[in-house]
């Protein structure tokens, strides 16, 4: 009995789900099958960008040595690695739930907390994919004063974290799949 309880427990956000989907199909309420709609068009959206994206991750493992990493985007990088962060953002594309892999590879090379909270914000806001529509549809005025919001904002946001979270020790071996 515990044990059908724990599992339920686990799922119960899916089981929410399914009986929404069902409720609403029972009183042919159209909200629901249009969260249906943009659940699979979403899952079809993951199933096709996380394989490469975990592929590119792995390559990115292998391919960089911890101690160039450590030296140009680590603890004692300053202006230069953050810089360099921005810029690696900047440069990718792809949903944002695409970020926090990178990032996970990141800190487990030793990059500093700083940083990859300043390439998060980076990603989320900076993006050339993403900037070009944002200057197309708003124009050149608008992506650039937000621009100039933006990367302070989340340079100060990094920093502050960085030293909140500074004493915090993290599981890096969580995420290692070598250990």
């Amino acid at each position: 009995m515990k044990k059908a309880f724990a599992l339920l427990k686990a799922y119960a956000v899916v089981i929410a789900f399914a009986l929404f989907i069902v409720v609403s199909r029972m009183l042919d309420f159209g909200g629901g099958d249009k969260i249906v709609a943009n659940f699979f068009d979403f899952s079809l959206e993951a199933l096709a960008f996380l394989p490469c994206m975990f592929v590119l991750i792995g390559l990115f493992d292998v391919w960089v040595p911890k101690e160039a990493l450590q030296r140009h985007i680590g603890e004692d990088s300053g202006v230069k690695g953050a810089a360099m962060v921005i810029l690696f953002a900047m440069l990718q594309g792809g949903p944002l739930y695409g970020a926090f892999p990178v990032a996970a590879i990141l800190w487990k090379k030793g990059s500093s907390i700083r940083n990859i909270f300043i390439y998060l914000g980076a990603f989320s806001s900076m993006k050339i994919p993403m900037l070009t529509f944002e200057v197309g549809f708003l124009g050149w005025k608008f992506s650039l004063l937000r621009t100039l919001i933006t990367l302070p904002v989340f340079l100060l946001i990094a920093e502050m974290l960085a030293r909140i979270l500074r004493h915090a020790d993290f599981d890096v071996k969580s995420f290692d799949a070598q250990k």
